[in-house]
């Protein structure tokens, strides 16, 4: 029987089919008899998620309704179905696999991958399979078909959905609950407005809520130093005494006792040392600190660089992007080094090669797991390929190739001054920096240098300098907002916020909130809740995500610590070491703890029972009544004098594909939209149209 391959989407698919001669069919390929599959094989995909977890109202009537009588939702057993649109491609993938004995889940090579692959393989209803499991961190065509010929055993695969899973059905509990919990509550108080709640969501918006309490309570301070501005026959330089007083009368003191309230007097240099400083090439790139580095640089978005990165891959120009990894094994850096010449070609930066020997800074087989860093891969590609590329994927893939080169540079190399004035026993010190060896930094010459201390003039050891001294007033200054490229190292390392030693550990152990591959998506999910905004690329918390906030704070859904405690179990049952069962029980038993606490939380933390409605940010003015302005509502848009009889709305979503405020201000102002790409019939099929606002109602324009 030819066995079949289940890919996760038909980009990674047809990946695979280019290792092999194959012909199309609907839904699949089949690939022509090879050393490798000798009767041949049939290659399928999924489209993502085909399978998701039924809506509570599927378990029981009374979940239909939002009420805080039918809370909790803890169902008995967790049913599962076949994503509305997507039965076609399910159903093809069944008939495949009910016709043959092997199957080979060949999803992507972490953990969701092995949720999608196992969650249609049981939705099936076939059992009993022979199931091998791809596992590659490249789509080139040598490494498909190296991986197929060395297929791994599926017993991790297993271990792994099972953490998955516990996952997705904990992130369901949590969010169907805490949602309607949260919203219902705040609707007594005046507040119509779904508040969507979520095990990791929740807590990175409230550490993105304390940093902005910080900034707002923050009252700058004057501070006190003493500086000395010195010249000699070469040049001249500054220096400053080790003083930093909150009161003037501290420095005034210094310099009485040391009898220099003058200003001016002679001094003399009385230590003067040099040493060469090293710093080696940065290490290779993760996903996070490649999303680190492009907000930095482009202000690209997280979402935006694992995107690119995606599209990088499936071009085979790549390693696989969801990595932490930031290691590779003597089996990459081989690759490497043979071709190290041709990388220099292609983006024209030759240098001399100091070293082709790996470095453990780089090369270290124990440090990779899953998968390695971030590098190209064997693939050249012409350079008219690298000049076709949209200008994101270009300048990532010229960031991801330049890191990789610093593998084979020299170190930076500067020379570091430190000098000590004396002015009557009273020392002033000085750091120079000159440098030496641009070496790996020659790759990256766009870069901007952070404040370095200035390069200082030829000096001599007890030489005689001239001194003006003054006393110079200072002020300390806020914590600053965080960068969208921020909030990834943020949530990687929100483990420092905690207050307990041990809670900081496990945050540590887990790396912070979400995962590699799902932080972006999580900051994207806030955006789109409204919890926050991003202008010019700084994150503030919106008047929404405040009031959140305020009615989460001193429960466990605001601390990171409980996410990680979660987090690290999870981590146990992928190891085959915990229990999905006994995880799901403690997320019920969290869950009757917070129906109990949180109405009397949100009356210790100040929240009246009447409160002012958010101010939602007006879209444009209204196309009906003229006098309101439509804004963003519970799952709609809407005029703001709706409650003076005005019925003009729109829906949130149409037709599946989620309406944006600029599609709204095109209808209100326009009186239609741009072609909006997307929409899915009844059908399941996807087509493209533009809107047009006949009569307050939606009409469709092909």
């Amino acid at each position: 029987m030819k066995p079949v391959i289940v890919a996760e989407k038909p980009s990674q698919a047809k990946a695979y089919g280019d290792a092999f001669k194959t012909v199309k069919r609907e839904g699949y390929m089949e690939v022509a008899p090879n050393p490798i599959f000798p009767e041949g094989a049939f290659i399928t995909w999924g489209i993502g998620h085909l399978v998701e977890l039924k809506e509570p109202k599927a378990y029981d009537p009374k979940w239909g309704k939002w009420s805080l009588a039918s809370l909790p939702i803890l169902p008995a057993e967790y049913q599962f179905q076949v994503a509305r649109g997507k039965s076609q491609q399910f159903n093809i993938i069944k008939k495949l696999l009910k016709g043959t004995d092997t199957v080979i889940n060949a999803c992507d090579v972490d953990r969701e991958g092995s949720n999608i692959f196992y969650s249609i393989y049981r939705q099936t209803g076939v059992r009993g399979k022979h199931i091998k499991r791809l596992w590659i961190n490249s789509l080139e065509v040598d490494e498909v078909r190296e991986g197929f010929r060395n297929l791994r055993d599926n017993k991790e695969d297993l271990r792994l959905y099972e953490e998955a899973r516990a996952r997705q059905i904990s992130d369901w509990l949590v969010g169907m609950n805490g949602s309607r919990l949260y919203s219902l509550l705040l609707q007594e108080r005046g507040i119509h407005e779904v508040f969507a709640i979520g095990r990791v969501q929740t807590p990175t918006v409230f550490l993105i809520y304390q940093r902005q309490k910080e900034i707002e309570a923050f009252k700058p301070e004057p501070f006190y130093e003493i500086e000395g501005k010195f010249k000699t026959a070469k040049g001249s330089y500054k220096g400053k005494a080790k003083l930093k007083a909150k009161e003037r009368k501290k420095a005034e003191e210094l310099l009485a006792a040391h009898e220099l309230t003058d200003g001016k007097a002679q001094s003399h240099i009385k230590e003067l040392k040099t040493a060469e400083k090293r710093i080696p090439p940065q290490p290779l790139h993760s996903l996070s600190s490649l999303q680190a580095a492009a907000n930095r640089k482009w202000k690209y978005s997280p979402q935006k660089v694992l995107s690119a990165m995606q599209k990088l891959y499936e071009k085979k120009l790549v390693s696989y992007p969801r990595t932490d990894s930031r290691h590779i094994t003597s089996a990459e850096f081989g690759y490497l080094a043979a071709q190290v010449e041709s990388y220099q070609k292609l983006i024209d930066t030759p240098f001399p090669i100091d070293s082709k020997l790996p470095k453990k800074r780089f090369v270290d087989n124990t440090k990779v797991q899953e998968h390695y860093a971030i590098i190209p891969t064997k693939s050249l590609p012409t350079a008219r390929k690298i000049e076709g590329l949209p200008q994101d994927e270009r300048n990532l893939y010229e960031e991801v190739m330049r890191t990789t080169l610093g593998m084979f540079h020299r170190d930076y190399r500067y020379a570091e001054t430190k000098v000590v004035t004396d002015i009557k026993g009273l020392e002033f010190h000085t750091t120079g920096r000159t440098e030496l060896d641009k070496g790996w930094k020659s790759l990256f010459p766009a870069a901007k240098e952070a404040k370095q201390d200035p390069p200082l003039p030829e000096l001599s050891l007890h030489e005689q300098v001239a001194a003006a001294i003054a006393i110079v007033e200072g002020m300390t200054t806020a914590p600053k907002p965080y960068t969208e490229g921020q909030l990834i190292a943020m949530m990687k390392t929100c483990g420092k916020f905690a207050e307990d030693v041990a809670d900081s550990e496990i945050l540590k152990e887990v790396e912070g909130l979400g995962t590699e591959a799902t932080r972006s998506g999580i900051i994207e999910t806030i955006k789109r809740h409204n919890y926050i905004e991003v202008k010019r690329n700084i994150v503030s918390v919106t008047e929404k995500g405040r009031l959140l906030c305020q009615a989460i704070e001193g429960n466990l859904l605001s601390s990171p610590s409980m996410t990680a405690k979660w987090e690290s179990y999870l981590k146990k049952i992928g190891k085959g070491e915990g229990s999905s069962e006994v995880f799901l029980t403690t997320i019920g038993k969290f869950i009757e703890k917070l129906l109990q606490d949180v109405p009397g939380q949100l009356r210790s933390n100040g929240m009246p029972d009447q409160m002012p409605a958010l101010q939602g940010t007006a879209i444009a003015i209204c196309p009906r009544c003229r006098k309101g302005s439509i804004v963003s509502r519970k799952g709609s848009y809407g005029c703001t004098e709706h409650a003076s009889g005005c019925k003009q709305s729109f829906p949130a979503v149409f037709l599946k594909k989620r309406l944006t405020a600029k599609h709204i201000e095109y209808l209100c102002t326009k009186g239609k939209t741009p072609v909006i790409k997307g929409f899915v019939s009844k059908n399941g099929k996807k087509f493209n149209a533009s809107l047009e606002l006949e009569e307050g109602k939606l009409k469709m324009k092909f």
